[in-house]
């Protein structure tokens, strides 16, 4: 019997658990994304980091890092953008991917090929603790909701056995994250302070943005759930631990495990403390809508109009839609900045 963290690390990162293998994103695959959505997602981010460097908080000679990259469209995204808007930085900035598996590598380098010929240089580093830079624009999405879980549920967590649930005595490791963020029922994650202390001790000053479904508070319920073929099922509901018999899935989790995607609602307040515990600031948190439309998606859009067919920008209109309706991702998804000034951990 294990913890629950120890089990969802199985199903998604073993050798032949769900990320290991590279599985497809969008229509193909499981779920889709906001990257698999519009390039102006990309866009987006690329133009508030262009605005960063115009503010003055970083500089022309910084790295752009890519976290979680999969295939690396949305880094080629933020790339192609930053060469419509301001092309002379690509002489002076460096790219960066952080990836562990090989095989998403060279799927990432073939596409950067792809698309830029010897243009752009992409580099690549196997964790944060292998980033050597002293200045950096970094960007993930959708990456926190992959971090391992423990589930608590009052003074009980989770353990499994062969697929199968059981509620056991709260550890205390456990106990005192879930007591520091109000947890009493759902899901503690468990490597984000690691995550946040590693960028503070390899990157010198940062601006780190991140996009992902969930909200700033513990909702107070669970919402460890599982994505097969664009379908949802809740994780309980696939076990002997769901009340209600109706509620109950005919797919079991033995047939699941590993072949689909296992994931649960960011509790960005937790994120928030991981962060700050390492010297970073939040600098800001907004729903996806807003956020896209303050890095400036709106302008972006206005200029796609003026240089293209109204057929491509119409097209393009319908894809954005995705990203910032309410009833799509637009309130579900959230963004956090958070910034690092200097490596206190190392002064």
């Amino acid at each position: 019997m294990v913890r629950f963290s120890e089990y969802m690390h199985a199903w998604l990162y073993a050798k032949d658990g769900y990320y290991a293998t590279h599985k497809e994103i969008g229509k193909e695959g499981d779920f889709y994304t906001a990257v698999s959505s519009s390039m102006f997602f990309g866009g987006s981010i690329a133009k508030k980091f262009i605005d960063s460097i115009d503010e003055g908080f970083l500089s022309k000679n910084c790295a752009v890092v890519e976290i979680g990259a999969h295939k690396g469209y949305l880094l080629a995204d933020i790339v192609q953008f930053i060469y419509t808007l301001k092309p002379e930085l690509l002489k002076t900035l460096e790219f960066v991917i952080v990836e562990p598996f090989e095989q998403n590598q060279k799927a990432q380098q073939t596409y950067f090929q792809d698309s830029f010929g010897d243009a752009v240089k992409l580099l690549h580093v196997k964790s944060q603790k292998d980033l050597t830079c002293k200045e950096a624009f970094i960007v993930a999405n959708e990456i926190f909701d992959a971090f391992t879980c423990n589930v608590v549920y009052e003074d009980k967590m989770l353990y499994m056995y062969n697929n199968k649930p059981e509620f056991k005595e709260l550890d205390s490791d456990v106990k005192s994250i879930a007591d520091r963020y109000s947890i009493t029922k759902g899901e503690v994650a468990v490597g984000y302070e690691e995550f946040a202390q590693d960028l503070a001790l390899h990157v010198e000053r940062y601006e780190f943005v991140t996009f992902d479904y969930g909200d700033k508070k513990s909702r107070g319920d669970f919402s460890l759930r599982i994505y097969d073929k664009h379908k949802v099922y809740p994780f309980f509901a696939l076990t002997d631990l769901v009340e209600d018999e109706e509620l109950k899935e005919k797919a079991t989790l033995s047939e699941l495990f590993a072949n689909s995607d296992i994931t649960y609602d960011v509790n960005f307040d937790h994120l928030q403390g991981a962060f700050e515990q390492s010297g970073a600031t939040l600098h800001s948190y907004e729903t996806q809508m807003k956020a896209l439309v303050d890095f400036g998606l709106i302008e972006l859009l206005d200029l796609m109009q003026r240089n293209t067919t109204q057929e491509n920008y119409k097209a393009e209109a319908n894809r954005v839609k995705t990203l910032i309706d309410p009833s799509f991702m637009g309130e579900r998804f959230k963004m956090a900045c958070f910034r690092k000034e200097k490596n206190e951990l190392n002064s």
